[in-house]
């Protein structure tokens, strides 16, 4: 059930739109689109390209997979289980063998061109 213009939006992960990403493939139930105030992605990442927000504060909670996120030069393990916050302008990127499942909740909401690449 989405609701607009009533204070609130209600949406299923299987009714959300799945999109490419230059993360992988992202199903995206809260986007720009409903409100600007955030948005919540559920994303599968293999390799992601290196990239970085002049706006959004992105935070990570890892589903299912392990891998290294590299966080402005440093790498960190991560696993299910684990939150990562990444303010603007932190250089990031996630790499996985495997793949990695996770939650991304983005405040303000991701937008296209608040994503950077170097």
């Amino acid at each position: 059930m989405l609701a607009t213009n009533t204070g609130y939006v209600v949406r299923r992960l299987e009714n959300a739109p799945t999109v490419p990403c230059p993360c992988g493939e992202s199903t995206r139930p809260l986007t720009s689109a409903d409100t600007p105030t955030c948005s919540l992605h559920v994303t599968s990442i293999n390799d992601s390209i290196r990239h970085y927000h002049r706006e959004t504060t992105e935070v990570y909670y890892i589903l299912e997979g392990r891998g290294q996120m590299e966080l402005n030069g440093d790498l960190v393990e991560i696993e299910p289980g684990m939150t990562i916050l990444i303010e603007p302008n932190t250089r990031h990127r996630l790499a996985s063998s495997q793949g990695v499942r996770t939650i991304v909740f983005s405040v303000p909401a991701f937008r296209p061109d608040d994503e950077y690449f170097d």
